[in-house]
């Protein structure tokens, strides 16, 4: 029987060492139960790692940590990129050929599945097919990871994805170079980097953002993270239903429910 091809298309595979720290210290932080409850080596997939295996490489070090018999698979759909990959492989970490099928041995399901910089190179009618695919494979409570970030990862921002469907907007920014929030408009996830428009949720969300860090100036005085922190902390007393707290946005990060910034028209 001839192999089944990997669902997907080659993307440019564009990436950079420490590029994805930000939502690998999310995955490490708050979302480490769903690798500390496994009963079994928990399975972690970076999907699409690009040219150079150096974020799976990356992932794996990091989640060590949480779980050290983690198995961290790096798929790609490019057999030159699984290639580049098998050095590097050891205890822990291996490469194989495939797509948002997630193709594993002895159908193992992942508790994460991390996409990063793939869906942003698809159109936007195709997300939600390629979010459905991935959930079908997840593990159960498993987590789908659909993010963008810049090519040094000081700004990145990702989707919580369940097999429920979308649960979260995170937002993660290097404090030192934030002129306004809105600024991270360009890396939203391709499910709404399009959406950025008057009478869009998340144009709401980030034109809120913005009216808070201009509020928020005088703080400036005790420092950038100061200025952050009050911002994000008049977000919530606004109202905006955000997921996390001060720990997580002295990092630069916030996290709101996917209700709140998904988009309102087809």
């Amino acid at each position: 029987m001839a192999a089944r091809r990997p669902v997907g298309t080659i993307t440019r595979g564009t990436t950079n060492p420490n590029r994805l720290r930000r939502v690998d210290r999310w995955l490490a932080g708050p979302q480490a139960w769903r690798l500390r409850r496994s009963a079994t080596p928990p399975v972690v997939v970076d999907l699409g790692y690009g040219a150079s295996p150096v974020t799976a490489v990356e992932l794996h070090e990091r989640l060590r940590a949480v779980r050290p018999d983690v198995q961290v698979v790096g798929i790609e759909i490019d057999p030159a990129r699984v290639e580049a990959g098998r050095p590097l492989e050891r205890e822990g970490l291996s490469f194989r050929l495939g797509g948002f099928e997630v193709p594993l041995e002895r159908g193992a399901r992942p508790v994460v599945v991390r996409a990063f910089n793939v869906l942003r190179q698809y159109d936007e009618d195709q997300v939600a097919g390629a979010w459905a695919t991935v959930c079908e494979r997840l593990a159960p409570h498993g987590l789908l990871v659909d993010g963008t970030c810049d090519e040094l990862g000081r700004r990145s921002t990702w989707v919580a994805v369940t097999a429920e469907g979308p649960v979260s907007l995170s937002l993660s920014l290097r404090l030192a170079d934030l002129e306004r929030p809105s600024d991270i408009a360009e890396r939203l996830p391709k499910a709404l980097i399009h959406r950025n428009v008057a009478g869009e949720p998340v144009r709401d969300y980030l034109a809120a953002l913005d009216a808070a860090w201009a509020r928020s100036a005088p703080h400036a005085a005790y420092g950038v993270r100061q200025r952050w922190l009050a911002t994000v902390g008049e977000m919530r007393e606004e109202g905006w239903p955000l997921l996390d707290g001060p720990a997580r946005w002295r990092l630069g990060e916030v996290t709101v429910t996917w209700s709140a910034v998904a988009p309102r028209r087809p």
